[in-house]
């Protein structure tokens, strides 16, 4: 039996490996990623990752004007959930939507806005339809008025909101704001 002859590879001599897979690190994901950002090219590609969804956007401020109760009113201020209408564009604003769209607790981010926390209601909100709170009738509409646009859905709410939910919201995203 012959025995065979093993030779050194030679310099020339190309070996054909895969590639090593190298494991990506995760990202984890912020639960408001964008607190302390504006609205950039970083910001359009952190929001890929949400889903959107295209809507019309109107505003709305507390007064007879659009919710139809004056100052005197015990619900003036006072969402369907029963949180205090607030606009913070550094933190949650509330807004109003149709329920069977977007339900109460759902967080979306509105460029050109801010976050938006599902808190409210409104007649002529149906479907893809919003309502953006701001404080004043002026500014809705010096600030908004009426728009078409994707927002994104950050966070689906479960149908449930109340002052204290609110609450740890906000906490939240601030405390993220402070980290980034």
């Amino acid at each position: 039996m012959k025995q065979a002859e093993i030779q050194a590879p030679k310099a020339s001599d190309k070996v054909d490996t895969p590639p090593v897979a190298h494991p990506k690190k995760e990202q984890k994901k912020e639960r408001f990623p964008l607190a302390s950002r504006g609205e950039s090219v970083e910001t359009l590609a952190t929001l890929a990752q949400y889903p959107k969804v295209n809507v019309v956007a109107t505003g709305y401020s507390p007064g007879p004007e659009s919710t139809g109760k004056d100052v005197g009113h015990p619900a003036y201020g006072i969402t369907y959930s029963g949180v205090k209408v607030k606009r913070a564009p550094q933190s949650f604003s509330t807004i109003a939507a149709d329920l069977n769209t977007f339900p109460l607790g759902t967080i979306l981010y509105i460029p050109g806005y801010g976050y938006g926390v599902v808190a409210d209601i409104g007649s002529a909100i149906k479907g893809n339809k919003i309502d953006l709170y701001f404080d004043k009738k002026e500014d809705v509409y010096a600030q908004w008025g009426k728009k078409q646009l994707d927002v994104y859905v950050i966070e689906r709410g479960n149908g449930k909101l109340n002052e204290g939910l609110f609450a740890e919201l906000t906490t939240a995203i601030e405390a993220e704001a402070k980290k980034q």
